[in-house]
């Protein structure tokens, strides 16, 4: 019988944007301890988590001697509390917790994919994360990812057998809050006053963190290109630039820059959402796209890469369309299509909401997360 449970997870905003009703909904049954990466002394009480937390540093990048100082710790602490089911999400905390619980005896190890870096590197870079993974893997006892497309992956990669591999309800790693993201036209007002958008334009939302492998250039070169015939057309990029490329950005839309506009940060995601008239996510990998069904829950259609994980998220071409990741050319005429077409995309929001709300409620995963548990033999 399972009654300590043991999450491991990197980053704080994977907890904030994605664990947090899980792990309280856990909390009614299990008592639950948070292992995390972060620095906040009352994290817990801070997000409003009745579990107790416990701080360890785990590096995003591969560092063998802090590295190894965390496994040895995870080892110690597992030991210590003697939890019947270590859980971890994230890949460097999922590397570290699998082999630290396997190390310390844990009966239950579980590790949730949820997109795998390496799908885009080349040579050594894929072949060390790549077999990184195959080694996360034959230390857990069970493995979740967010997608059905991403399982085939990995399976069809060599990373894991398909009798260890489970996907939750229909994917998505916490579902989309069905109450915060909806319709709002006063948030869409407001935003749209906020960036100087009138009503009769069309707003094209990317909502992420802005780098390479979100194609986030792709998208800029295409929306210079169509924005000549969709004068009616305009871009908001709404999350912090990582990879630095807002100069590069501006110089792909051209003349047409003005209509081009930046969010730096929010913590109101769902108002974005609510503003827009179309989403694209045409991203490089993806371990599912919950961004897409956030915009869905808002009645917002989504644009996206034909990749494993978003191929979950948009139901072609019922709620979007899709196309080869990198093909600036299909993206842009997919572009057209779905703009030029006001009706038709209205019709794809409405059958989106209906999507995201029968098949991706968080109410809906969560329960799901807790039958798993319960069926774990």
């Amino acid at each position: 019988m399972i009654k300590r449970i043991c999450i491991v997870v990197a980053s704080e905003m994977t907890v904030k944007a994605f664990l947090k009703k899980q792990i309280i909904a856990l909390s009614e049954r299990y008592d639950v301890t948070l292992v995390l990466n972060t620095q906040q002394a009352d994290f817990a009480v801070q997000n409003g988590l009745p579990v107790k937390v416990i701080p360890l540093a785990i590096e995003r990048a591969i560092n063998p001697v802090a590295d190894i100082r965390a496994l040895y710790r995870l080892v110690g602490l597992f030991r210590k509390h003697r939890f019947d089911l270590v859980h971890s999400v994230t890949p460097k905390a999922g590397l570290l917790a699998m082999l630290a619980g396997k190390m310390a005896g844990v009966r239950f190890r579980i590790h949730t994919f949820t997109g795998q870096v390496w799908a885009t590197r080349q040579g050594l870079s894929r072949l060390l994360l790549k077999s990184m993974d195959r080694l996360l893997a034959a230390s857990a006892t069970h493995l979740l990812t967010d997608s059905f497309s991403q399982r085939q992956f990995l399976i069809e990669q060599g990373i894991c057998m398909a009798e260890k591999l489970s996907v939750l309800a229909d994917g998505s790693i916490s579902g989309v809050d069905v109450n915060k993201f909806k319709p709002d036209d006063v948030a869409r007002r407001a935003i749209r006053k906020q960036l100087g958008i009138s009503d009769d334009k069309v707003l094209l939302l990317f909502l992420g963190r802005m780098n390479r492998d979100k194609g986030i250039l792709d998208l800029a070169v295409a929306f210079g290109n169509v924005a000549p015939v969709l004068g009616q057309l305009e871009l908001l990029l709404v999350g912090p630039d990582e990879g630095g490329l807002k100069v590069s950005i501006k110089r792909a839309t051209g003349e047409f820059s003005d209509r081009l506009h930046f969010v730096d940060y929010t913590d109101k995601p769902e108002a974005y959402f609510a503003a827009a008239d179309l989403f694209c996510l045409p991203s490089y990998r993806e371990g599912f796209g919950s961004v897409i069904i956030e915009a869905a829950a808002c009645a917002v259609p989504a644009i996206g890469s034909r990749i494993y994980g978003i191929s979950d998220a948009i139901k072609e071409p019922e709620t979007g369309l899709m196309f080869p990741p990198g093909d600036v050319s299909a993206l842009g005429q997919a572009l057209v299509h779905v703009v030029s077409n006001p009706e038709s995309m209205r019709a794809m929001g409405d059958s989106a909401l209906v999507r995201a709300r029968n098949d991706f409620s968080v109410k809906r995963l969560v329960q799901a997360w807790l039958d798993y548990y319960d069926g774990l033999q």
